[in-house]
């Protein structure tokens, strides 16, 4: 692969839909603080964008470990990114659809809740690591890094639209997350094919 638009743009979709949960947690914490300054913001938005960083690089690595001694794997690769990000976008569309937008049970703001809700809502980013898995490891952590800037950015806007109106958008942020998930392993499954 080469640094191409197309391995930009589909780093930045991949970091779009990754970052859908920490957004939605973001508007549930700029709600429950509303003074947040500034410096925190940028905190807690670095603390979700860190783990959406270090979770497909994790995968990454395990994958390249795995399919040099393994190459009858490596054609196994665009099926279980179908089946991960489909699987992950489903359950992202499906909790979207059918959230309530309850606001009960906030989690509190504090180091321990922050690293808590950044491994929640990016452990599902393990699976990125099938999707990058054809990268080179220069490639691997440009992709990795750009998913991160990604989600700094969209997590801080989440903070600050949260702060401002609250959870009402968590659901449509889920659905919009869920659907580029599920393009993306579609988009990668056809064009492996190719």
């Amino acid at each position: 692969m080469e640094l191409s638009f197309t391995f930009f743009f589909n780093s930045i979709l991949l970091g779009i839909g990754l970052a859908m949960d920490a957004f939605s947690v973001s508007l549930a914490n700029g709600l429950n603080e509303p003074c947040m300054k500034k410096g925190k913001m940028m905190g807690v938005a670095g603390i979700f964008s860190a783990f959406q960083f270090a979770m497909p690089m994790i995968g990454w690595i395990c994958v390249s470990t795995i399919a040099q001694y393994f190459e009858a794997f490596e054609k196994c690769i665009p099926w279980i990114a179908l089946l991960l990000l489909g699987f992950i976008g489903g359950k992202m569309l499906y909790e979207g659809i059918t959230d309530n937008d309850s606001c009960e049970d906030k989690p509190s703001i504090c180091i321990g809740a922050l690293l808590v809700q950044g491994i929640a809502t990016s452990i599902d980013a393990l699976s990125v690591g099938f999707t990058i898995s054809d990268h080179n490891w220069i490639e691997a952590l440009l992709a990795c890094l750009l998913i991160g800037i990604v989600t700094f950015f969209i997590c801080f806007a989440g903070i600050l639209i949260g702060k401002k109106a609250g959870t009402k958008l968590a659901g449509k942020a889920g659905i919009l997350g869920g659907v580029i998930l599920i393009f993306i392993g579609l988009e990668i499954f056809i064009t492996s094919w190719f």
